[in-house]
């Protein structure tokens, strides 16, 4: 039932390398979208500071389970049912969210729900922490992501690679402002986002 990612393998590193100093002060993470559970083993293993909770579709939930069961980990908690945009979310207030290469799959609307939810469960001055490919100015930052976007549309004409300032406007309107925008190997990024103690 553990399924393996060569993707998650090679960017797990440079990812947790980023990510650590945003949630060196948090105690509460949920991760949307765990996918295969090699990234939540890695980082709950690298901060044990954290207790790390792993969400996903039910049907995803099986190799989460087993990474986690194999890992023996005591801060990696077992996964949540989360579609984002259900109205309640599974988990009350966390200090932090992270999610990675899933704005690309989910359709534009339930991009919008995530940070809707996200604003909901965050705790004030909490971090949203996204990993993925992103346009720039309307334009990809590469030929590979320019195919990549093609597959994808081809099998859901709703999912597709976002707009680094459409996730600005939509996530400014959830109360959240851009704290950097770290560029990642592969033609990725990760988009930093803290949630405004006002809000």
């Amino acid at each position: 039932m553990r399924q393996f990612s060569e993707a998650c393998e090679r960017n797990k590193g440079p990812i947790l390398d980023v990510i650590k100093p945003y949630l060196q002060h948090s105690k509460e993470v949920l991760e949307i979208g765990s996918g295969t559970g090699q990234h939540a083993v890695w980082f709950a293993g690298a901060m044990p500071h954290l207790t790390w909770h792993t969400s996903d579709l039910r049907e995803n939930h099986p190799s989460i389970i087993a990474w986690i069961e194999s890992s023996e980990l005591p801060n990696l908690r077992k996964p949540r049912t989360l579609n984002v945009g259900q109205g309640v979310w599974p988990v009350n207030q966390v200090d932090a969210i992270y999610t990675a290469n899933t704005c690309h799959i989910m359709s534009w609307e339930r991009v919008r729900d995530m940070f809707q939810g996200a604003n909901r469960v965050l705790k004030p001055g909490g971090h949203l922490l996204i990993y993925g490919p992103f346009n720039v100015n309307g334009d990809y930052t590469s030929e590979s992501n320019k195919e990549f976007d093609a597959s994808l549309k081809q099998r859901d004409p709703e999912s597709g690679i976002r707009d680094y300032d459409d996730m600005n406007r939509v996530a400014r309107h959830n109360g959240f402002s851009l704290i950097q925008r770290h560029e990642m190997p592969a033609n990725n990024m990760l988009l930093a986002y803290q949630k405004d103690s006002a809000f």
